[in-house]
């Protein structure tokens, strides 16, 4: 089984390398890894061509944003499983492709396999600031506006082929949409990997404050209906005390 990596920059020059060296340093040896760069101003390009000859399929070139450039990637990638993993992001472990191969080589009808992903401090990556665990999650969650982690989530190269490109409709939601497309409408097969599979730097768009919470609920309403699934802000709004009880428990237990 082939795993193509795709990883999605923009003057990344601060977090780049962690990513690429996380990617080369994993046990699983089927890998193709893709870089997809927006035509960064840093240096990020003169970080990832002293990788040359590792990467499997490098492109810089302007983009209409994150979802147009991961579209790039699954377009180019040729693997039977791709994933995800932006340039601020991580593996937790160099198994956790081989974690995720295990898992569609056990159970050859899932078409989408998610683990688990924590949240870690920008200037300690060692602190761990918030756990996304997925070991709950239900697709029929996703009215009620959860998702799985989408960096800690491999899809079938079929199953991207079954259901489309991630749509451009959305700025920060895009990921879920096509969460919605594969669990929801196409009702694909999809299991959990109880491991952490992907460290996250906190403070990306999609986590980054009120406003930007907002937009992101009001963009799940949007993708629910457009995609004929029932669904209103209420609801979506409802698992935020949720949220909040999740997240003083995790701060319960670091005390």
């Amino acid at each position: 089984m082939k795993i193509s990596i795709i990883t999605v920059s923009f003057n990344s020059e601060k977090t780049i390398r962690d990513t690429i060296e996380s990617v080369l340093a994993q046990t699983y040896s089927n890998v193709e890894y893709i870089i997809i760069d927006g035509a960064s101003k840093d240096n990020t390009m003169g970080i990832v061509q002293e990788y040359a000859g590792l990467i499997s399929k490098v492109v810089s070139e302007p983009d209409k944003g994150i979802y147009d450039a991961m579209n790039k990637g699954v377009a180019l990638a040729t693997g039977d499983v791709i994933g995800i993993l932006n340039s601020d992001d991580f593996y937790e472990s160099n198994k956790s492709l081989e974690w995720v191969s295990n898992t569609f080589r056990d159970s050859p009808e899932i078409s989408v396999v998610f683990g688990d992903v924590v949240f870690v401090s920008p200037e300690d990556l060692q602190r761990v600031t918030r756990t996304y665990a997925a070991a709950h999650f239900k697709a029929w969650k996703l009215r009620f506006g959860w998702m799985p982690p989408h960096p800690g989530t491999f899809i079938k190269a079929t199953a991207y082929k079954d259901v489309g490109e991630y749509s451009l409709l959305y700025k920060i939601s895009a990921d879920y949409e096509m969460f919605v497309r594969l669990l929801l409408i196409k009702r694909l097969g999809h299991t959990h990997l109880d491991k952490v599979l992907v460290r996250m730097r906190s403070g990306g768009v999609s986590t980054a404050g009120l406003k930007s919470s907002l937009r992101l609920n009001k963009e799940i309403v949007q993708a629910c209906r457009r995609n004929g699934i029932y669904t209103n802000l209420l609801m979506v709004l409802s698992k935020i005390p949720f949220k909040l009880l999740e997240f003083l428990n995790f701060s319960g237990t670091r005390r």
